[in-house]
C-alpha cells in the first residue's frame, strides 16, 4: 500500500535548506570583497556598496526569518513581519541598479567578464526580482505560489555570488547561470511529483528567470547593450 506523501513536511526541509545554502553561497562570494574584505585587502568601500550590502545582508536575514516563522507555525508574525520585506524590496532593486553601474565604472564585476558586459547580470537580477517579488505580493493570500515565488527569488539573487566563488570556471554564464537554472528545473519537477499536480506559477516564475539568462548573454557583448550600459555609468563617473 502506498503512504502519503508529507508534502508540508518536504517543503519545509526544502525551504530550511535554502535559508541555510543561501545566506553561505553569499558569504563564500562576497567574502573577498565585503563580508571578509579587511582579511583579503584595505581598499575601502563606498557608502554605496556598504549601503547595498547591509540592506541585502538584511534581505536575507529576512528570507532565513521568515522561513522559520512558517516552519514553527508562527504565521501572523510572518505576515506582521512580511511588511518590511515590501518595504525592503525597493530599496534593493535602486541600490542594487546603482552598485551594479558604480561597479562597472570603475571596472568592476567578475573576472574574464568586460564590466559593462557583466552590467546586465545585476540589471537583470533587479527586473526579474521586482517581477517575482511583485507576484509573490500579488499571491500573498495564496500561499503555495506565494512561497515558490520567493523560493525563486532566492534563485534569481544566487548568479552575482556564485560568479565570485573562488573557482577559475566560476565566472562563466554556464556556472552562476547554470546553477540557479538546473535548481528551478529540479525543484519544479520535485515539486510536481510531490503534490501530483503542477503549479502554474511556480512554472511561470521558474521560466521567467530561466529564459532571462540567454536573453541576457545575448544582449550583453551587442553594441545597443554596450551603448547603454556605457551611458549608465557615465552617471557614475
Amino acid at each position: 500500500m502506498n503512504q502519503p506523501i508529507d508534502t508540508r513536511s518536504s517543503e519545509r526541509k526544502l525551504f530550511a535548506a535554502v535559508a541555510i545554502l543561501f545566506p553561505l553561497a553569499v558569504l563564500i562570494g562576497f567574502a573577498p570583497t565585503y563580508y571578509l574584505k579587511f582579511a583579503f585587502a584595505d581598499t575601502p568601500l563606498s557608502l554605496l556598496v556598504h549601503a547595498h550590502g547591509l540592506f541585502m545582508t538584511a534581505w536575507i536575514a529576512l528570507f532565513v526569518t521568515q522561513v522559520f516563522l512558517i516552519s514553527s507555525k508562527r504565521v501572523k508574525t510572518h505576515q506582521r513581519l512580511g511588511i518590511l520585506g515590501i518595504t525592503l524590496a525597493p530599496l534593493l532593486v535602486v541600490l542594487g541598479v546603482m552598485t551594479g553601474i558604480a561597479s562597472a565604472a570603475r571596472g568592476g564585476g567578475v573576472p574574464r567578464i568586460p564590466p559593462l558586459s557583466f552590467l546586465i547580470v545585476p540589471i537583470g537580477d533587479v527586473i526579474v526580482f521586482a517581477i517575482l517579488f511583485a507576484s509573490a505580493i500579488y499571491y500573498r493570500r495564496k500561499p503555495a505560489n506565494h512561497k515558490r515565488l520567493m523560493l525563486l527569488t532566492v534563485l534569481n539573487f544566487l548568479p552575482p555570488a556564485l560568479g565570485r566563488f573562488p573557482f577559475e570556471w566560476a565566472s562563466t554564464p554556464p556556472f552562476f547561470y547554470g546553477v540557479p537554472d538546473l535548481l528551478a528545473i529540479v525543484l519544479v519537477i520535485l515539486d510536481t511529483l510531490h503534490n501530483r499536480r503542477l503549479n502554474k506559477v511556480f512554472l511561470a516564475g521558474a521560466l521567467l528567470m530561466i529564459a532571462s539568462h540567454p536573453l541576457r548573454i545575448t544582449l550583453a557583448g551587442t553594441d545597443t547593450w554596450l551603448r547603454i550600459a556605457a551611458w549608465l555609468t557615465s552617471f557614475a563617473t
